[in-house]
């Protein structure tokens, strides 16, 4: 029943949005601000600093939008979202973008009548339990209870891993991840699930993240990445191709401190295309020349916004494996800037 009223409530947003989402660059551009839909607060993707200041890997693909269409990463207003109603905003209008660690899937793209500009990050569903809990894998928990986030491919994933291994358990629903820790902590359940790294950002937080274990098995893939309303394809475009250049940028060697020397010019082809030296790539998206030298300027490509806010250096502390480049053993490839 809460599936098809969310589906219902997003369908009518979907159309009261309509003709209006066909122009939403001019909109961002009109408002002088792009209206980001993010997290409540999953630290290392999208939550506020000490001072306030949103960080994250999220974030910081907000700030390259705006660096690209405003000529300003910071002229975002950061919209927190739940699961269950992060595709309303969306769909109505009240954000322009969703960047909250979402996983592209048939129905969200074809039934829900969104666009996802690519894939930032390739997650898969795992789960954590207190160490002292004894459980080695997934199989020990046959009968346990389980915090679950609502309105996300988790609650379906749970289930069906659940029926397919012939055991049974008791759902903890909670709508958002603040929430969920608190209970988790609390004893109110026994496990928490979610993508891998959203459990790794959870217990980062935690004062004694030791006594907890994100157990080995992954149950699905969720490649998560932004979202944008369908029918405006200009905006889709300068949302994937803002991804784009960030991946690329990394494979191109491409960082936030030699972007203004390697803009002068120099001797790949590529570099000079994807920062406008050469080619006329820009205002094919309706863009500037610079659109991609302000995006890798806001907060360095890929590779330096992975390290800055969950690398292996960070409390969160993980690897790039599945994202590190294709030719380093990952799935991150960019296409083609010509």
């Amino acid at each position: 029943m809460k599936k098809t009223l969310l589906l219902a409530t997003v369908a009518a947003a979907t159309l009261t949005a309509g003709i209006a989402s066909a122009g939403t660059m001019a909109d961002v551009q009109a408002r002088g601000k792009l209206n980001c839909g993010v997290t409540g607060g999953q630290a290392g993707f999208s939550a506020p600093d000490a001072s306030g200041v949103w960080q994250g890997m999220d974030v910081a693909y907000c700030r390259a939008i705006a660096a690209a269409v405003l000529k300003d990463p910071n002229a975002v207003n950061f919209v927190p979202t739940t699961g269950q109603t992060r595709f309303t905003a969306l769909a109505s209008g009240e954000i322009d973008i969703l960047s909250r660690t979402t996983t592209w899937t048939f129905s969200r793209d074809v039934d829900l009548k969104f666009t996802f500009a690519g894939v930032n990050f390739y997650d898969g569903q795992a789960f954590m339990v207190p160490k002292a809990l004894g459980a080695k894998s997934a199989k020990d928990l046959n009968g346990a209870t389980i915090c679950i986030q609502t309105g996300t491919t988790t609650e379906l994933n749970l289930a069906e891993y659940f029926r397919k291994n012939s055991m049974t358990y008791e759902p903890v629903p909670v709508e958002n991840n603040a929430d969920i820790a608190q209970k988790y902590l609390a004893g109110a359940c026994d496990v928490y699930t979610s993508d891998g790294s959203d459990l790794a950002s959870t217990r980062s937080s935690f004062k004694t993240p030791q006594d907890h274990v994100i157990l080995p098995d992954v149950i699905s893939k969720e490649p998560l990445g932004p979202l944008v309303r369908q029918g405006d394809d200009q905006w889709a475009d300068v949302a994937r191709w803002t991804l784009q250049a960030l991946i690329a940028a990394e494979e191109l060697d491409v960082t936030a401190e030699n972007v203004e020397k390697l803009s002068a010019g120099t001797d790949n082809p590529e570099i000079n295309r994807l920062l406008g030296k050469e080619g006329n790539l820009g205002e094919q998206l309706g863009l500037d020349a610079a659109w991609a030298k302000r995006v890798i300027a806001a907060e360095g490509n890929y590779g330096e916004i992975f390290a800055k806010n969950i690398g292996e250096k960070t409390p969160i502390g993980l690897a790039r494996g599945q994202n590190a480049l294709w030719n380093q053993g990952g799935l991150m490839y960019p296409l083609p800037f010509r």
